[in-house]
């Protein structure tokens, strides 16, 4: 009763979906100066003008930024920390993402989001000024989550190896200047955290840090709960805390993504919940990438009050 029929696919139908090649390593195209794949350009349109509702709740990350993780907590806080609830459907069946299509007969996010109920909780990778404008013409609330960037990066990079439907990120060396230049999907990880930063005064935005959830979640998860204006008890806070704890959520089916199929996203290569920990960019970065990183981030965060914790 608690799964919707859309979904009563069996694993073995899921490994077995004739994937269309427009899926698989995508052809891109930027829009306005934003890499996308090709299907988000032919459909942007519809994207531009989706109909978003004053009782909507928008979910926005860069991408490999805690995104599934704060939905977690999101739908455990929406169901009072019902985990059975929480378990009623995969992430990307339970929260649209708007821009991103699935190979049928898996759901667009933009289908699944103009067929759901209100209220709805909806995600989104897109950067500031490519949000559909009905979100700010309808006040709805938005959670932007932030990382840091060279965490960002080795997780994208990890992501990329095993995502099938984003571009192939070529090698380590290759990656950091792709991640650099912003020649990634959705585009550049430096004006995607501030343009949103500086749009959190004007608008009801509560812009978290995952490095903060991470070192405390009980007093990010309050935050959450207050910006929802929700009440929950002790024990269920609680509850939410332990069950969206990275070591649980990469074991829980509905949230980490294994129920997709492999020809997707192949978990042999890497996990989707990889390690999930501040400062697992020392494992990768050279001293010498690393300086170099450093002065570019000097150069493309200069001017912005935004700053970041590495590690904690």
């Amino acid at each position: 009763h608690l799964s919707s029929p859309h979904i009563k696919m069996s694993l073995e139908e899921m490994k077995d979906l004739h994937l269309e090649e427009k899926y698989l390593q995508p052809e891109t195209t930027e829009i306005d100066g934003i890499l996308m794949t090709k299907l988000i350009s032919d459909n942007w349109d519809k994207i531009w003008n989706f109909q978003a509702k004053s009782d909507d709740l928008l979910i926005a990350t860069y991408a490999k930024a805690g995104t599934t993780w704060t939905q977690e907590i999101v739908d455990m806080i929406q169901n009072d920390g019902d985990v059975q609830k929480c378990q009623r459907a995969n992430t990307f069946d339970r929260h649209p993402f708007l821009e991103w299509s699935l190979p049928p007969p898996l759901n667009s996010g933009l289908d699944l989001a103009n067929k759901m109920p209100s209220p709805r909780t909806l995600k989104t990778h897109l950067p500031v000024q490519m949000l559909p404008p009905s979100f700010w013409k309808e006040n709805s609330k938005i959670i932007y989550v932030a990382r840091n960037a060279k965490d960002c990066l080795v997780s994208y990079y990890h992501f990329s190896r095993m995502n099938s439907m984003v571009p192939d990120p070529g090698t380590w060396e290759e990656y950091i200047e792709t991640f650099k230049d912003g020649k990634v999907l959705w585009g550049s990880w430096y004006d995607h955290v501030k343009g949103w930063w500086d749009m959190k005064d004007q608008h009801r935005i509560l812009y978290l840090f995952y490095e903060d959830m991470k070192e405390d979640p009980k007093r990010e998860i309050e935050k959450i709960l207050k910006f929802l204006e929700k009440d929950i008890t002790e024990e269920v806070l609680n509850k939410i805390i332990y069950h969206t704890s990275f070591d649980v959520m990469k074991q829980n089916p509905m949230a980490n993504y294994t129920t997709l199929p492999s020809s997707i996203m192949d978990h042999s290569i890497s996990p989707f919940m990889r390690k999930g920990m501040p400062g697992d960019w020392k494992n990768y970065f050279t001293v010498a990438q690393n300086e170099e990183f450093d002065k570019d981030y000097q150069k493309k965060m200069a001017g912005s009050t935004l700053t970041f914790r590495t590690e904690i």
